[in-house]
């Protein structure tokens, strides 16, 4: 099986702009393979401004940078894809804007969600909450009985999501996900390039 990636989703609330964009530089520098930028209280010009800045710090990695919620952020700053839950834009009309060549990922806790998700266009799922989260975002749990079935019935890969952390992640042995998506485990770390570089050694021991 392929090396699982690992998927950084940020969370700025608790640090100025600066200390901020020095975190996400040190998860690039240590390799992530996704980052995606999760505003939620931002007005609009305020999420394009940090998009900007972000966008210039992972072309400089090479990481693709996934916006949040918003096509039009995304739109704005040329970023490479974006990320719709079930309450935002329908994924149709999203993949319409924002084109055949661009990343459009999905949040879904169904089989029937995932296999919808896909046939409007969706390149990713992500998939949880696994475990109970500390970010600011609607949580409901995800079994991973769920998240299984959930990769054998689409062929777009998957993400788990959701409280994840090195000390966690067994109960995703056996599962085909695509990779792993953590906030807090390197947000809040004292380190973030080395809370990554342990994220990324927990992962590859996946089977």
């Amino acid at each position: 099986m392929a090396d699982k990636k690992l998927y950084f989703i940020t969370d700025s609330t608790l640090y100025e702009r600066d200390e901020f964009l020095r975190r996400v530089e040190e998860a690039l520098k240590a390799g992530v393979s996704l980052i995606q930028l999760r505003e939620k209280n931002k007005t609009t010009r305020e999420y394009i401004e940090m998009a900007t800045a972000v966008h210039d710090l992972t072309k400089k990695y090479n990481v693709p940078l996934i916006i949040d919620d918003r096509v039009d952020v995304m739109l704005a700053v040329d970023a490479e894809g974006v990320h719709l839950g079930a309450e935002d834009m329908p994924l149709d009309m999203a993949r319409k804007l924002i084109g055949p060549d661009k990343i459009l990922g999905a949040t879904t806790k169904t089989v029937e969600a995932a296999r919808a998700a896909y046939e409007n266009g969706a390149d990713y799922l992500g998939v949880g909450a696994i475990f109970p989260t500390t970010t600011k975002v609607k949580t409901i749990l995800t079994s991973t009985d769920t998240l299984s079935k959930i990769c054998k019935n689409v062929p777009i890969p998957v993400f788990s999501i959701g409280g994840l952390n090195p000390s966690n992640l067994d109960v995703l042995n056996g599962i085909d996900i695509e990779g792993v998506c953590v906030v807090s485990a390197i947000m809040k770390a004292d380190s973030p390039y080395n809370a990554t570089l342990e994220m990324q050694r927990a992962i590859s021991q996946l089977n």
